[in-house]
């Protein structure tokens, strides 16, 4: 799989109306709570109906956390764009750290996200599901870098799904910890330590 052209005017209205209604679902959860996010209050505040609403989200959960993955094509993009004498883990370690960056908006936001997850099994079970659309769309960029077989390669999928734990751990961990480190120094630790392999006891990092 390669990537697509730019979309056009009428997916790009449609990816704005998404993203829309992705972040008031995510403002209104911050500013009442889960029990005031529904399809109804979510659309008013976008300006639309909840029937719209419906048709971009199964539910308000999903529109909670689409945040997560809403840059991830840009993700495997950059991750095709680097230079094709790279190795995929150079690639990886050359894109990630500062992408993953851009991508979170604060650190309280992903400890709340986090925090939600812990507290509703309707949240966690969107978290994962999001968390399953990246690992998918990492194993095809990876793939693709490899020019192997996503579903039957193991040293793609090991990779990819590495590359993932590392994402997904690094946010925890930073989102614990004081704010004194950088997301992104987080992440680049943390794709460096597993690619030369964890030492035994591992090494403390503060977030």
């Amino acid at each position: 799989m390669t990537s697509q052209g730019p979309p056009g005017l009428r997916e790009r209205k449609k990816q704005a109306t998404r993203a829309a209604l992705s972040q008031a679902a995510w403002s209104l959860m911050l500013e009442q709570g889960l029990k005031a996010v529904s399809p109804e209050s979510v659309a008013e505040i976008v300006g639309v109906s909840g029937r719209t609403f419906r048709n971009y989200f199964f539910s308000v959960e999903e529109a909670i956390v689409e945040a997560s993955v809403r840059h991830v094509g840009s993700m495997a993009d950059a991750l095709r764009a680097r230079p094709t004498h790279e190795s995929a883990w150079d690639a990886l370690a050359a894109v990630l750290p500062d992408l993953v960056a851009t991508m979170v908006s604060s650190r309280a936001d992903v400890a709340m996200l986090l925090r939600a997850g812990r507290d509703n099994p309707s949240i966690l079970a969107a978290h994962l599901t999001s968390i399953d659309r990246i690992a998918r769309e990492l194993t095809q960029a990876v793939a693709d870098r490899m020019g192997t077989d996503p579903e039957q390669d193991l040293s793609t999928r090991l990779l990819a799904a590495a590359a993932g734990v590392t994402v997904r751990t690094s946010l925890e961990v930073w989102s614990a910890g004081d704010g004194s480190t950088d997301l992104s120094d987080v992440v680049r630790a943390g794709l460096a330590q597993l690619r030369a392999g964890v030492p035994r006891g591992g090494i403390a990092m503060t977030g």
